[in-house]
C-alpha cells in the first residue's frame, strides 16, 4: 500500500492542491492597477479574483505558483473565527492546529504533516512561521490573542525557506490586518451568547490630517467555562477572556513614500480543557486490595483500585468535573510594536524596511486532570498543577527590494531576529486522598519550613522549581528571488531563489527538580535553500506549474530534559506539481495540487511523568510529578506525500458552493529512545495528522427588495471532517475521527440612513449538532490507571449586531 501509493503519486502529479477555502465571491482590494481591472471583470462574469503578497508583491492568487489557502472576513465572521484556536475544526484541511497539552495559552500549529510536537520551550522553534504584517512571532506562547482587524489570512503550504525564511518547512501562515484608510469610517459589533459569552469589536478610521492617516482597533471576547469546578470560589475548563487594542498610524509625506507605525497590546486570561479518564484498567490487571487505609496485591502486579468519586467517562463529554481542584487563570500577554517603510524609488523600484519589537508573557496556571491522570493511594497527593512562567522579547529587522525589469521581476533582501526566553516551571499537587478515596482535602498554598518536592505550595516564594532555563538566539539572512518571462513567451514563467540563512543559538538549564545545574548548550549552523519553479500558462484561465523547494527548523535544546540535552536541525525536500483551473464563464474553479517531501533530522519528542505518588516501599517518590522529556532526531528520511484539492462553484447567484480534500501520508523511521536503557529502537509518529481531511460549505444570498436597498439575506453552513490521528509522537493510541458542522444566519446591511451607515443582525452556532469527539488521548497510564483525553469544545452559539459608518 506504501510503496504503490508513492509510485502513483511519482507518477501523477501533475494536478493539485487546494488554493483557497474562503468564498471566493468576495475579492479583497487591489492596490495596483491590473488585480483591481482582473478582480472587476472576474465578478460580473463569476468567482472573484483574490489578491495575495505570498511573493512579497500583490498578485492574483490563480495566477500565482505556490499552494496558498486564503481565509477573508466573510468567511472568518461566517465560520464566528475570533483566534488561531477555532480553525482547529480543519476549515483548512492541510492547516492543522491544536493545544499544547490541554492549554489555550500555547497552539501548536502544522501544515502538511510539519507538526511539532512541543515546540513551547525556550531553545527551540516551530515548524510553520506565524506572521502578523511581515513579522514572525517567535513563539507558541501568545499565538491564541484575539485576532484585530484582519484583511486576510494566507496559509502558504510546503517549504517558504526563500522569503519566509527557516522554520517554515511546512509553510507559513501570514496574518494581514488593514491599514489606516484616512477617511473618517470604521465598524462597531456587539454579541451574546450561550456559557455566558459576549464579545465586542470597535474599528475606528479617522479622516487625514498632515498626510498622516490613524486607526484605533479595540476587542474583547469572553466565555465562561464548559466544563464546572466543583471547588467553589475557582475556575473551571475551557475559559477565556480575550481582550486588546492596536493603534496604527500611516503617513505619506510625499508621493512614493509610505511609513506605517503600528502598536498592539493583548491579554489572555484562560483555562485549559479538561483531561478525562476515559477507560480503567485496560490491560485488565487485578486490582489491589485496599484494607486499613493500606494496599495489598496478591499477584505478582496489580493496578491500583479507582476512588469511588472518579468517574470513567468513556465516550461522553463531562459537564462537570467530579474532582474539585485549584484552578486559576493562565495570563498571556503580548505586545509589540512595528514600523514599515516603502519607497518608490523608481516606477520599477520598491524599497521596504519592517522593523519590529515584540514580547510575551505567560503565566500558565494548568490543572487539568483532577484525579484522572495520577493513580489511587490512601493519604496520597494527587492532581498535578502544572505552573511555568515564561518571558519572551525578540527583534527583527528586514530590508527587501521589489523591482522588475524587461521580462524580470525580482525580490532581493536582508534579516535579521534576535530574542531571548526565559522560563520556569513547578509542579506541585493540589489535592490529597484520605485513607479508602472516599474523601478528598486541598493542600495549602503556603508551606513552612524548606521547600522540597513533597513539602511546596503553587503561590509564588513557596514552589518547588522543577526546572529554569533561558536561551538567546540569532539569526541572518539574505534572500532573492526572481521571476523570468521570456520575450515572446508570455505562457512560461520560470522563478528560481535563494536564503542563505546563518543561526546562532546558546542557553542554560539553571536548576533540574530544585537543583541547581551546570548545564549549557549552544548551536552555531548555517544553511543555503534553494527553490525553483516553472510555470506554464494553458490559456488565461488554466495555470500549471511544478516546484523545488527546501527548508529547515533549527537545532536546538530540550528544557524539558535533565541535562538540556541538544539535538540537531530539521532538514525537508519538497517536489510539488500543481493546477489552478477557472472554467465556464468563471462560475467553477478547481485547484489541485500533489507533493513528495523528504525531511531527514525529523525531532522527535520522547516524554514521560511519573505518575506514582509513593515507592513500592511505600515511601513518598521524590520524582512524583516530574515531567522529563528528551528530543532526538530520527535517522535516515521521514516520508511526506500528499494530494490536496479544492472545488469551488457560483452556478447562480447569490449561490457558493465549496469542497476541499487533504490527503496526508507521512512515515518516520523508527528512533532511539533517549528515555529508556540501551536506546532501543522506538516506532514513532506524525501528531495532529490525519489521512483524510476534508470540507465544504454553502453560501448562499437573496436580496430582501422589502427592506430596499443592498440589504440581503445571507445562510452559511460548513462541515468539516478529519481521520481519527496520533497526538504523541511516540505512542500509537489515536484519537476519534471528527465532523463539526458551523452555521450562520445574517440579515446583512440594513440601511440605517442616507449617509452609508448600515446594520447587520446574525445568529451563529459553532459546532451546530454537538459533536463530541476526543482531539487528544494517551494511554501512557495504561498500566497504572487508563487512558485520559481531550474533548473538543460543545455547541456554543450567540448573536451579533453590526453596525457599519
Amino acid at each position: 500500500m506504501i510503496r504503490s501509493s508513492t509510485n502513483l503519486l511519482r507518477m501523477s502529479l501533475g494536478g493539485l492542491l487546494l488554493a483557497s477555502v474562503s468564498a471566493p465571491s468576495l475579492a479583497f482590494a487591489a492596490t495596483d492597477q491590473q488585480p483591481a481591472e482582473a478582480s472587476a471583470a472576474a465578478e460580473e462574469a463569476g468567482l472573484g479574483t483574490i489578491v495575495v503578497t505570498a511573493t512579497k508583491r500583490e498578485t492574483d492568487l490563480q495566477e500565482t505558483p505556490i499552494a496558498i489557502s486564503v481565509i477573508d472576513p466573510t468567511v472568518m465572521k461566517d465560520r464566528h473565527v475570533q483566534s488561531l484556536f477555532d480553525l482547529t475544526d480543519g476549515a483548512i484541511p492541510s492547516l492543522r492546529v491544536a493545544t499544547f497539552e490541554a492549554r489555550q495559552s500555547a497552539l501548536t500549529v502544522g501544515i502538511r504533516g510539519i507538526v511539532p510536537f512541543d515546540q513551547n520551550q525556550t531553545a527551540r522553534d516551530t515548524g510553520v512561521g506565524v506572521y502578523v504584517d511581515g513579522v514572525y512571532l517567535g513563539r507558541s506562547q501568545g499565538l491564541n490573542a484575539a485576532l484585530f482587524d484582519v484583511e486576510r489570512l494566507e496559509v502558504l503550504r510546503g517549504p517558504q525557506g526563500t522569503l519566509f525564511g527557516r522554520n517554515t518547512e511546512g509553510g507559513a501562515v501570514s496574518i494581514v490586518t488593514k491599514a489606516p484608510t484616512g477617511e473618517f469610517g470604521g465598524r462597531f459589533m456587539g454579541g451574546i451568547g450561550n456559557y455566558g459569552s459576549y464579545n465586542s469589536e470597535i474599528h475606528l478610521n479617522l479622516p487625514a490630517f498632515a498626510n498622516i492617516a490613524l486607526k484605533f482597533d479595540g476587542v474583547i471576547q469572553h466565555q465562561d467555562a464548559t466544563v464546572k469546578n466543583p471547588l467553589p470560589g475557582n475556575y473551571g475548563w475551557n475559559y477565556y477572556n480575550r481582550y486588546g487594542g492596536r493603534t496604527s498610524a500611516l503617513w505619506k509625506p510625499v508621493d512614493g513614500l509610505s511609513v506605517e507605525v503600528a502598536y498592539d497590546q493583548a491579554k489572555d486570561e484562560n483555562t485549559p480543557f479538561y483531561s478525562q479518564l476515559v477507560n480503567y484498567n485496560p490491560t485488565n490487571l487485578p486490582i489491589a486490595t485496599l484494607a486499613n487505609g493500606k494496599l495489598s496485591c496478591a499477584a505478582a502486579k496489580c493496578i491500583n483500585p479507582l476512588s469511588p468519586l472518579v468517574v470513567v467517562s468513556g465516550d461522553n463529554r463531562m459537564k462537570v468535573a467530579d474532582i474539585g481542584v485549584p484552578q486559576q487563570l493562565s495570563v498571556d500577554r503580548t505586545h509589540g510594536v512595528s514600523s514599515t517603510i516603502k519607497y518608490d524609488a523608481t516606477s520599477n523600484l520598491q524599497l521596504r524596511s519592517i522593523t519590529a519589537w515584540r514580547g510575551v508573557t505567560t503565566a500558565q496556571w494548568d490543572n487539568s486532570g483532577g484525579a484522572h491522570r495520577t493513580v489511587f493511594a490512601p493519604n496520597a497527593l494527587f492532581s498535578r498543577y502544572s505552573l511555568s512562567d515564561l518571558t519572551q522579547h525578540q527583534f527583527s529587522q528586514e530590508f527587501q527590494a521589489v523591482g522588475s525589469l524587461t521580462n524580470l521581476d525580482y525580490v532581493v533582501g536582508l534579516y535579521y531576529f534576535q530574542e531571548n526566553a526565559r522560563e520556569s516551571a513547578a509542579t506541585p499537587s493540589s489535592n490529597q486522598w484520605n485513607a479508602d478515596g472516599t474523601a478528598y482535602s486541598i493542600t495549602q498554598p503556603q508551606v513552612f519550613g524548606p521547600i522540597t518536592s513533597s513539602n511546596q505550595g503553587w503561590a509564588y516564594g513557596s514552589r518547588f522549581i522543577q526546572r529554569d532555563s533561558h536561551a538567546t538566539a540569532h539569526s541572518y539572512a539574505a534572500f532573492a528571488q526572481a521571476t523570468w518571462t521570456p520575450a515572446g513567451m508570455d505562457m512560461l514563467h520560470l522563478t528560481v531563489g535563494g536564503r542563505y540563512t546563518r543561526d546562532k543559538r546558546s542557553g542554560a538549564l539553571t536548576m533540574v527538580s530544585g537543583v541547581p545545574t551546570p548545564w549549557t548548550f549552544s548551536f552555531d549552523n548555517d544553511r543555503f535553500d534553494p527553490m525553483a519553479t516553472l510555470a506554464f500558462d494553458m490559456s488565461k484561465d488554466v495555470h500549471l506549474y511544478a516546484k523545488y523547494a527546501t527548508g529547515y527548523r533549527a537545532g536546538g535544546a530540550n528544557d524539558r530534559s535533565s541535562n538540556f540535552g541538544a539535538f540537531g536541525p530539521e532538514k525537508v525536500k519538497s517536489y510539488e506539481v500543481g493546477a489552478k483551473m477557472d472554467m465556464l464563464d468563471h462560475k467553477v474553479r478547481l485547484n489541485l495540487a500533489g507533493y513528495i517531501m523528504d525531511r531527514k533530522g525529523t525531532q522527535i519528542d520522547f516524554d514521560h511523568v511519573d505518575t506514582s505518588p509513593t515507592l513500592a516501599n511505600g515511601a513518598p517518590n521524590p520524582t512524583f510529578n516530574l515531567h522529563t522529556e528528551d528530543t532526538a532526531n530520527a535517522p535516515g528520511t521521514s516520508k511526506i506525500r500528499g494530494i490536496e484539492a479544492d472545488f469551488t462553484t457560483n452556478p447562480i447567484d447569490g449561490l457558493t458552493i465549496g469542497a476541499s480534500y487533504a490527503y496526508t501520508y507521512t512515515k518516520i523511521p523508527a528512533t532511539p529512545n533517549p528515555q529508556l536503557a540501551g536506546n532501543p529502537l522506538t516506532q514513532v509518529f506524525v501528531v495532529f495528522t490525519p489521512r483524510n481531511a476534508a470540507s465544504g460549505y454553502i453560501d448562499y444570498e437573496v436580496p430582501v427588495s422589502v427592506i430596499g436597498g443592498d440589504t440581503k439575506l445571507r445562510f452559511h453552513v460548513d462541515g468539516n471532517y478529519a481521520d481519527s490521528m496520533y497526538s504523541f509522537q511516540n505512542e500509537p493510541t489515536k484519537t476519534d475521527s471528527s465532523f463539526i458542522v458551523n452555521g450562520r444566519i445574517a440579515l446583512a446591511d440594513i440601511r440605517m440612513n442616507d449617509h452609508g451607515q448600515t446594520f447587520t443582525v446574525s445568529a451563529w452556532s459553532r459546532n451546530l449538532f454537538n459533536e463530541a469527539h476526543i482531539y487528544r488521548r494517551s494511554a501512557a497510564n495504561a498500566a497504572t490507571l487508563g487512558d485520559y483525553a481531550n474533548f473538543n469544545a460543545p455547541r456554543t452559539w450567540g448573536i451579533e449586531g453590526t453596525v457599519n459608518f
